[in-house]
């Protein structure tokens, strides 16, 4: 087995490990509901991905569970036709 001559000092150890460190995951906020994803996968929350259900999510979930997950989606549904009624209302405003 080979064996070095003369030891190496910390910074060659350093440069050489320089590439092993942890990286941050890149996260992105849901379009939906607004959570914190991981990119290009569908929201764990509501089961959306690029605009369209891909799981329904409150299958999976209990009765209880169940129904706060609905009011939250029917509250945030509300929400965002809301503001769209808003900004078309602006917009026929200034024209």
């Amino acid at each position: 087995m080979a064996v070095p001559k003369s030891r190496h000092c910390k910074s060659r150890r350093d440069r050489r490990r320089s590439h092993l460190k942890l990286e941050v995951s890149a996260l992105v906020a849901c379009a939906r509901c607004g959570k914190m994803i991981l990119t290009h996968r569908a929201c764990p929350a509501c089961g959306y991905y690029k605009g369209r259900m891909v799981v329904n999510v409150l299958e999976k979930v209990e009765k209880s569970e169940k129904k706060k997950r609905e009011k939250e989606i029917q509250i945030k549904e509300k929400e965002t036709k809301k503001q769209e009624n808003l900004s078309l209302k602006e917009l026929s405003k200034k024209a």
